[in-house]
C-alpha cells in the first residue's frame, strides 16, 4: 500500500508552474509512483489527513469525482 510522501511532493511543487495543490499532487503521483488509475489517486489521498483535505475542497467523494476533476483540468 502507497503512502504519499510530503517531502518528495513538496520538492516537486518548486519545479512545476502548476498552482493548484491537487492538480501537483496528481501529477506528483504519476511521476513519483507511477499512478495513473483514478481511484488508485483517490485511495492514496484518502488515507492522509492533508490528501483527505485536499480532496474535500473540491468536493471530491471517490475515485470517479477525481477522474472528473482530472478531465476538467484538461479541458481547461
Amino acid at each position: 500500500m502507497l503512502t504519499f510522501n510530503w517531502e518528495e511532493y513538496k520538492k516537486f511543487r518548486e519545479f512545476t508552474s502548476q498552482t493548484d495543490k491537487l492538480k501537483i499532487a496528481i501529477d506528483f503521483m504519476r511521476s513519483y509512483y507511477n499512478v495513473n488509475s483514478p481511484q488508485e489517486m483517490y485511495d492514496m489521498l484518502v488515507r492522509d489527513d492533508v490528501g483527505e483535505m485536499m480532496l474535500n475542497k473540491k468536493d471530491i467523494s471517490d475515485g470517479h469525482d477525481l477522474e472528473n476533476f482530472m478531465y476538467q483540468s484538461i479541458e481547461k
